[in-house]
């Protein structure tokens, strides 16, 4: 029990102490996710849109694939990338194992069905009037689209920032493509499972202070976010 207060304490300094190494684990995490996330959206949310509102073969085979995408383990991901990245792999001349480009190709395998289910749910949800009108009305099908995401906007902000918890979590992706480097690769999770593992707990109790933080802050979000949805909709 000393031990785990004092190693608490410790974290707490850690945190507080703007300690360089500590920070820059911190920002690099947020800077890959933030970028898987935004390299993501726009296409997720375009294929969500096709799939609500347009009428095609495969479509219901498409919605399945992706809901059941969404249950992809992250270190098949990251097993799968490692085979494709490797020297030997179909990708390997391109040497992108053990970098951050890596690390943003699997968080964006992970996040991207969560991406389409969710947008998807949130489209299929809404009243169609508003795309058949804009159409009737004449509106070129860019503006009426984007009328459809504005009326959408809460779901879909709701979504982004459900991926974006999803992802910035996961250790199994980043860890194999990673490759756990210091200074380049290193993010929240794998940085907390190496720590653990050397048994020096402080830097990682802090590190898992800042993900229970960023998980109380997304979730506070996600409910204000609810609640304008609510009051937009009454």
């Amino acid at each position: 029990m000393n031990d785990l207060s004092s190693a608490t304490q410790q974290a707490i300094i850690l945190l507080f102490s703007a300690d360089p190494e500590l920070w820059e684990i911190i920002l690099l995490s947020f800077s890959v996710s933030l970028r898987a996330i935004l390299i993501s959206a726009p296409l997720a949310i375009i294929i969500a849109f096709c799939l609500s509102y347009f009428k095609f073969p495969g479509r219901h085979f498409l919605i399945s694939l992706f809901n059941t995408a969404m249950a992809i383990p992250a270190v098949v991901v990251g097993l799968t990338l490692y085979l494709l990245l490797s020297r030997s792999g179909p990708l390997g001349d391109f040497k992108l194992l053990f970098t951050q480009d890596a690390m943003i190709m699997g968080q964006i395998v992970l996040c991207f069905p969560l991406l389409v289910a969710l947008s998807y749910a949130t489209l299929h949800s809404m009243d169609k009037r508003a795309w058949e009108t804009a159409i009737t009305l004449g509106a070129h099908p860019v503006r009426a689209f984007f009328t459809v995401l504005k009326e959408a906007r809460f779901g879909l902000t709701a979504a982004i920032i459900a991926a974006f918890g999803r992802i910035i979590a996961e250790v199994g992706s980043s860890m194999m493509v990673g490759g756990n480097i210091l200074h380049y690769t290193r993010n929240i999770p794998t940085a907390i499972a190496l720590e653990t593992s050397k048994g020096s707990f402080s830097q990682g109790i802090a590190l898992g202070i800042v993900l229970l933080l960023m998980a109380l802050v997304l979730n506070l979000v996600l409910s204000l976010i609810q609640a304008r949805n609510e009051h937009h909709h009454e």
